[in-house]
């Protein structure tokens, strides 16, 4: 599953993770860390929408 940011289009891959933000490949979106942000604009967790 894929989620994107509403605020600046960056998309989460659960299958890649984020590597460069500590995140291993495989992480759910769900079991992201709470303070989880962006890394392109800081937006929280609640401003990401499933990618269609």
């Amino acid at each position: 599953m894929k989620y994107v940011c509403d605020l600046c289009g960056w998309e989460y891959d659960e299958e890649a993770g984020a590597p460069d933000e500590g995140i291993a490949p495989g992480t759910k979106f769900e079991n992201l860390p709470a303070d989880f942000v962006c890394p392109l604009c800081g937006a929280g967790k609640d401003e990401f929408s499933k990618a269609e």
